[in-house]
């Protein structure tokens, strides 16, 4: 064994994946960080962009940070992500977030 040369584990890209449970509930997991959300709307940070999620009575069920793991129940409209493509969408949302 060698101490001089260190030998690293290969870093794995966390997983994103979501779950819907019959438009009443969301586990998403790849979720870097939680950044505003509202009864209304959430907008997450994910491994995969920032993912918006709207609907009508949402709350947090569950959030784990160091796992990745978000859960939201309420009645589920949509889900959008946000990337470097749909810039004049990002606008729009992200103006009206700072109004």
């Amino acid at each position: 064994m060698n101490y001089y040369t260190k030998e690293t584990a290969p870093r794995m890209e966390k997983e994103h994946q979501l779950k819907i449970h019959n438009r009443k509930s969301i586990e998403i997991t790849g979720v870097k960080e939680v950044d505003s959300f509202d009864n209304e709307e959430f907008l997450l940070e994910t491994v995969m962009g920032y993912l918006i999620v709207r609907g009508q009575n949402l709350h947090l069920k569950n959030l784990d940070v160091s796992q990745g793991v978000v859960s939201i129940k309420g009645r589920i409209y949509e889900l959008s992500y946000v990337d470097e493509h749909s810039q004049e969408k990002a606008k729009g949302f992200f103006s009206k977030l700072f109004r």
